[in-house]
């Protein structure tokens, strides 16, 4: 239910004064563009209502099931900045191009894969293809619309991610449940080829060249391959034994690798403030860091999306494994946490301001409290009834209401000149928070689940309970976590 922007491209220029966006190319140019976020925005989310599916099929563990959802997230977080950065400097039709092709071709992959192994690979070009391929989306509408068209194509654009996380889910209980030709999960990977190739064929006549669009071009800044290696190795280091480490008993490579990604990220940290002192452009700028708030803003981003990924994953292998739910039951019942998200994403500006200024502390702890709530309602294996349904709006509540303006009052603290590296460091915690929520939770749950057979082991409902217990106690602190700056 992520609903962050792509970095914003430095390079961007004025918009020209014909105010352009209100022809008929440039509508079709907009629907091409959107239709590939809405695409990539649906495969994040697709996934989890297949993920039980996947795991019989495949014979998957936990952990690789984990590695399925994770690893499209994880290179997508890692290259979102580069992806921004390659449009400035390529040109953002070419690279939106390529990254859509990559995308529509791991896909294919995907759907094809024989194994665990080959699936993960796979997600992750497939996260590198959207990497490449979303940051273009924002920058084609900043160019090539101007005025009211383009306020109206932003508009276009929020409501797409507004929509994403519901049509993910509901569509790949869809697919799962028609079970095409015996093919299982598969279609919720196949059903991006014939869209992508169409999509390609589109672009290819609607998109404007990029020598016509990007004067600003060669003042692309470099790309930092040096801190892209750094910041990718932290986070792999960092995530495997997360996922690996329960079910492999804890060997001694996963306390060295969880050692060697904390070593990686204090290099990655010291290079790029060198880079920073030396005028370089880093993946992440120091001094964006050092805006006042963002400290705090990046802790309760990267929660919410921790406890967003988490909550889904868990929930998602207990109402289908536990609870025996069809994969279209399964993404019919998360559809209103997905909606309700949305819809306070995008309506809480209009509240007055003596309500907006409490609304992230109350976001948090009406997360925790609705959590919680899902968990008790689903400990005895029941469905909940309706009071289900009230604790799914209240999570999608609860979380967009810590997300969104978060992320807003976040972006509005910088500088004007910041504004391109404060977007793109927090796409890129958002994503890692996502991925951390699936790694960390999704052990937790799938550890209690686990242990079944002995003596007073957890069943599903109780290894959930536990997990949502987790999740309350994330958000509780994410509801607090204000207080100490408030008071100094």
């Amino acid at each position: 239910m992520t609903t962050t922007t792509p970095p914003v491209p430095a390079g961007s220029t004025p918009a020209p004064s014909k105010a352009p966006g209100t022809d008929k190319r440039s509508r079709r140019l907009l629907a091409v563009v959107l239709a590939a976020q809405f695409m990539a925005l649906l495969d994040v989310f697709i996934v989890n209502v297949a993920a039980p599916t996947i795991r019989a099929e495949l014979h998957a563990s936990g952990g690789g099931l984990q590695l399925v959802i994770a690893g499209y997230t994880l290179t997508y977080a890692v290259l979102l900045i580069t992806g921004a950065r390659l449009g400035d400097r390529f040109g953002q039709r070419r690279v939106y191009l390529a990254g859509l092709a990559v995308f529509t071709a791991a896909s294919l992959a995907c759907g094809l894969a024989q194994g665990t192994a080959g699936l993960v690979a796979f997600r992750l070009v497939q996260g590198a293809g959207s990497a490449v391929l979303i940051p273009q989306v924002l920058g084609l509408i900043q160019r090539n619309f101007a005025g009211e068209a383009r306020v109206k194509a932003l508009g276009a654009y929020a409501a797409v991610l507004a929509t994403g996380a519901a049509a993910g889910q509901v569509l790949g209980g869809v697919l799962v449940g028609a079970d095409l030709f015996g093919t299982g999960w598969r279609p919720v990977f196949l059903v991006n080829v014939p869209v992508g190739a169409v999509l390609l064929a589109l672009a290819v006549r609607v998109l404007p060249r990029d020598d016509d669009t990007e004067p600003g071009a060669g003042r692309a800044r470099e790309l930092d391959l040096p801190g892209l290696v750094l910041l990718g190795a932290a986070v792999s280091l960092f995530t495997v034994p997360l996922v690996l480490g329960q079910e492999e008993g804890w060997p001694l490579w996963s306390w060295l690798s969880l050692a060697a990604a904390g070593i990686c990220f204090a290099l990655f940290c010291v290079y790029e403030s060198r880079l920073a002192r030396r005028g370089g452009a880093p993946l992440i700028a120091p001094r964006v860091l050092r805006t006042p708030g963002m400290a705090l803003a990046i802790f309760r981003i990267a929660a919410v999306m921790a406890l967003n990924g988490g909550f889904l994953f868990a929930l998602t292998l207990h109402v289908q494994g536990g609870m025996g739910y069809s994969a279209l039951r399964a993404g019919l019942t998360f559809a209103p946490t997905a909606v309700v998200f949305g819809l306070v994403g995008l309506v809480w500006r209009r509240w007055p301001q003596a309500v907006q200024r409490p609304l992230i502390p109350v976001g948090f702890a009406l997360t925790a409290v609705s959590t919680a709530a899902v968990g008790l309602l689903l400990r005895d294996g029941g469905d909940g009834g309706l009071w289900l349904y009230a604790a799914f709006a209240g999570v999608g509540t609860g979380l967009s209401l810590g997300f969104s303006p978060t992320l807003t009052r976040a972006l509005a603290t910088v500088r004007a000149e910041d504004a391109a590296d404060a977007s793109g460091l927090l796409a890129t915690v958002t994503q890692l928070g996502q991925l951390t929520g699936v790694a960390g939770f999704g052990a937790l749950f799938l550890n209690r689940l686990e242990s079944g057979g002995a003596p007073g082991a957890y069943s599903s409902a109780d290894a959930f309970l536990t997990c949502a217990c987790a999740l309350a106690a994330v958000a509780a602190l994410g509801a607090v976590s204000g207080l100490v700056r408030r008071r100094r």
